[in-house]
């Protein structure tokens, strides 16, 4: 039954089985290899080089998929007709279903990792199909043989005339050979007629003499080399007697004769005759009509197939995938160079550990002369040899290896290496194939990385503008260490711990850890706490940190050996999973970032992987423009909050101790500074005892606001205290402070003051003696609601040297109030509005009946009301109340 278009059959068709071979392969990784040999070597063997290919592609992708992805055993049969091979993969995973009655895009993606071989299918193969079982799942595959007669090894199809290439009238071919030192040894009459040399003139001069090369596109390798390689095809020049380069194309074979010596036998014909000499293409052949140019193929399409990954990570996932098909590897691998070309770093590998080894960095120039460089290609036969020669294979049992640079322009950008469990597989020949693919690769592969690098720093300033945003608008110590461990986990980093040095005497202190599973926090803590923190260094830029993820190691091995009655019990508590878990948190690889701001190391930011993952080279350097800032924005959240501390201190000095209690005289004071941080400001009060029944109270109001206002403050209220108890009267003690407040000079500020000496009285009234310099005059409120100034304006004080004030005396009786504000509270505005003395009057006319707390709270109130925004001068209010005798 065929499924149309998908050219899918379900079941097979009748024909005569000439051989048959089987094998089983184990689901482990290097199955998938074994079997390409295993269906490589029974095709030679019955024959059929032609299809060799085609089954070898198709059989890797299918055993991936059963010993990858499915995991099961595949079973691989190869089964032999008489026009046809049909190979078959079984897995035995028989629930993973094929979309027969789909089209072939619902098949997914080419460029997932795995689903690939349906699709292959459907190209290459003449009939493919799918048959289930209660136990099996078994994709199968037929390839035709093309039509041909016995002996011969390739065939084309009939063409037209004018559709066969074109030659000169006789076709000459120069057959030319050369010695073991690449010196002419034979020249031919072909080669005389072409190049213009007669044989006694070139024999025994070396090639190189009249070569000009290199005229093949992509390869890194010398004539010399080349000569020394088994075979080799392309193309180049020859000088000739005229001087002229002939283009010529070459097919060099390396022979021996009897005795064992070597040479070259290089075959050449005129360029435009390259068919004569040219070896087929492989893939599918073009048809009568001449629709299929395979001249016109491009050389990246053919090597990575259509269409192209239109990613970076896809496209050397693709390579790395067909580079180790093209040299029938069990491994391959690809690293991009950094900016300066120093290092390099794994970017995709295939049948390696590629979580472990993705991102790790390795030196361009790791040893001396040509095999030390990556910049030079390199065969490596056996590397137990040869230890540390290829550091990215150390542990993978992989034998011999080629490797090969990409290069754009002369510059390094990348190495393309492919590997073999088996010693020996790879010589001269192999790095040749391999250095073409890489070239015709190195200029996509440059441009995908480059625009996802334009595309990683356009992030990456996004990034930092925000990072700087949110670092700025905060002051707060413990906010900032928050933002930056908020911002590098999971953007950058899987977890992150930051350290703080409060001084250059001070060892550092775990101030801040933060992980992107909350679960893992507490048990990364504990581990972090229990180590010693990093040295301090100074020096800008990641540094590698191996002690955490030591650390959790051991503490996971000393789990695993208590759970298995070997060992004491760890030090980490949380039982074995909680460390194993930690232990996974923090086995990637961990940096450390030096906080440095205003030339001193300040704390250090801690980033970490989880297992076996390494930090790419641009999140490097993301995190380190990001500490820099971090660090700056650390320490002025130091410095503000060491400076709020002492103004905070300083101004708590300025505010009275406490208020005594008067007898008989409820008293109560509310008071709001004005600006962030300050306590104490411009307005001020104050409430002490005299002498014996006797007690003075002041408020007042400095010019301005903010710490120039609250010296001021602090000389006034000071003085009025020890005037007063050195036995002044008011207009004494003010004319005194006035001057004080002029001797000050330029640093004075002038200020208005109501202060008064009060006396309680037996009688349950009290007798108020009061001076009001300038200020807002106070308010009594009787018991019948009337509300009416109790005092004369008199001149402010720090204007004139010369006061002449006098105190009036008043009686306060039982359930009165008298009401003392600063003119922060008389000034509040809303726009055009003001509540003015007129509006405090109204409030103050519903306060009748309420404590002195009670009016002071129900006065605050509606001075905040009054208007949205936050007050913009400092306000007090101090209230006095003889209660009633019932109330006592």
């Amino acid at each position: 039954m065929s499924t149309g278009d998908l050219g899918v059959e379900t079941r097979t068709r009748s024909a005569v089985i000439t051989a048959r071979a089987a094998a089983s392969f184990d689901p482990v990784g290097r199955s998938v290899a074994t079997a390409r040999g295993f269906v490589r070597d029974t095709l030679q063997g019955w024959g059929f080089a032609d299809i060799i290919d085609d089954a070898v592609v198709l059989t890797s992708e299918l055993v991936t998929n059963a010993v990858v992805h499915a995991g099961t055993t595949a079973d691989v049969s190869c089964l032999r007709t008489e026009d046809a091979v049909r190979i078959e993969v079984a897995d035995r995973y028989p629930e993973r279903e094929i979309p027969l009655q789909q089209s072939p895009r619902s098949m997914g993606s080419p460029d997932r990792e795995g689903g690939r071989g349906l699709q292959l299918c459907a190209a290459l193969a003449t009939r493919w199909g799918v048959e289930y079982t209660p136990t099996h799942k078994e994709v199968w595959f037929q390839l035709d043989l093309p039509d041909r007669p016995i002996g011969t090894r390739s065939a084309g199809p009939a063409l037209p005339v004018d559709l066969l290439p074109v030659a000169d009238g006789r076709i000459r071919v120069a057959v030319v050979q050369i010695d073991r030192s690449g010196a002419v040894t034979s020249w031919n009459e072909d080669a005389e007629a072409v190049f213009g040399y007669p044989t006694e003139q070139v024999t025994g001069k070396q090639l190189t003499d009249f070569a000009a090369w290199p005229h093949t596109p992509g390869t890194g390798t010398g004539i010399a080399e080349a000569l020394q390689l088994s075979r080799w095809e392309g193309s180049y020049g020859i000088r000739g007697a005229d001087g002229r380069v002939i283009p010529v194309y070459a097919s060099h074979l390396r022979v021996r004769d009897n005795d064992g010596e070597p040479s070259t036998l290089c075959l050449m014909v005129r360029d435009h005759e390259r068919a004569i000499l040219q070896s087929p293409q492989r893939g599918p052949a073009p048809d009568a009509a001449g629709n299929q140019d395979a001249q016109g193929t491009d050389p990246f399409d053919a090597f990575i197939g259509t269409p192209a990954p239109d990613d970076l990570d896809g496209l050397l996932q693709r390579t790395v995938e067909r580079a180790r098909d093209m040299l029938d590897g069990d491994a391959a691998f690809l690293l991009l160079a950094t900016d300066d070309e120093t290092e390099l770093e794994v970017r995709a590998s295939t049948g390696l550990p590629s979580v472990r080894q993705r991102f790790a960095r390795v030196p361009v120039e790791a040893g001396t002369g040509r095999y030390g460089s990556a910049r030079m290609p390199a065969v490596h036969e056996d590397l137990a040899t040869v230890p540390g020669a290829a550091p990215l294979l150390n542990g993978t049992g992989m034998r011999s290896v080629v490797t090969v640079p990409l290069k754009v322009e002369g510059r390094l950008t990348g190495s393309l290496g492919v590997a073999a469990e088996a010693p020996g597989r790879y010589a001269n020949e192999e790095a040749l194939r391999l250095q073409f693919a890489a070239d015709r690769i190195a200029l996509a592969v440059e441009s995908a990385r480059l625009g996802e690098l334009e595309r990683l720093r356009r992030g990456s300033l996004s990034f930092l503008v925000e990072a700087s945003d949110l670092l700025a608008g905060t002051l707060d110590r413990d906010q900032t260490l928050a933002l930056m461990a908020q911002m590098t986990v999971p953007t950058l980093a899987a977890w992150c711990a930051v350290y703080t040095i409060a001084d250059q005497s001070s060892d550092p202190y775990l101030s801040y850890v933060l992980h992107e599973d909350e679960e893992r926090i507490d048990g990364l803590k504990a581990l972090l706490s229990r180590i010693d923190p990093p040295d301090p260094v100074p020096t800008p830029g990641a540094r590698i940190w191996n002690a955490p993820s030591e650390a959790a190691h051991q503490a996971a091995l000393r789990s695993s050996m208590r759970s298995l009655g070997l060992g004491e019990p760890t030090r980490l508590g949380g039982g074995i999973g909680t460390t194993l878990a930690t232990a996974s948190a923090v086995g990637g690889e961990t940096v450390v970032l030096p906080l440095v701001a205003r030339n001193r190391v300040i704390g250090m930011l801690t980033l970490g992987k989880p297992s076996d993952e390494h930090f790419r080279q641009e999140i490097l350097e993301l995190a380190e423009d990001l500490s820099r800032r971090a660090a700056l924005a650390l320490d002025n959240a130091r410095l503000y909050s060491e400076r709020m501390a002492i103004s905070q201190s300083l101004q708590r000095s300025l505010l009275p101790p406490g208020l005594p209690r008067v007898p008989g005289v409820e008293v109560d004071v509310i008071y709001r500074a004005a600006g962030e941080g300050n306590e104490v400001g411009g307005d001020f009060y104050d409430l002490f005892p005299i002498r014996d029944g006797a007690y003075g109270f002041a408020i007042g109001d400095v010019c301005g606001t903010g710490p120039e206002a609250a010296a001021v403050t602090g000389l006034a209220r000071h003085a009025l205290r020890l005037l007063a108890r050195e036995g002044f009267g008011g207009p004494a003690v003010l004319e005194r402070l006035n001057a004080a407040i002029l001797d000050e000079g330029a640093r004075s500020r002038f200020l208005t003051l109501l202060y008064g000496e009060l006396w309680p009285q037996e009688d349950g009234s009290a007798i108020l003696k009061i001076v009001c310099a300038g200020h807002p005059l106070p308010l009594r409120l009787r018991q019948d609601g009337t509300v009416e100034p109790y005092a004369d304006p008199q001149p402010l004080l720090g204007v004139m040297e010369d006061l002449e004030l006098y105190e009036q005396t008043v009686t306060l009786d039982p359930g009165d109030v008298l009401l003392c504000v600063t003119d922060g509270v008389t000034e509040r505005r809303e726009g055009t509005r003001m509540l003015g003395d007129d509006g405090l009057v109204d409030v103050l006319t519903t306060c009748t009946g309420l404590t002195a707390g009670a009016v002071a709270a129900r006065i605050m109130r509606a001075v905040e009301r009054f208007a949205t925004d936050a007050p913009s001068d400092d306000m007090a209010i101090l209230a006095m109340r003889v209660p009633e005798p019932h109330s006592n």
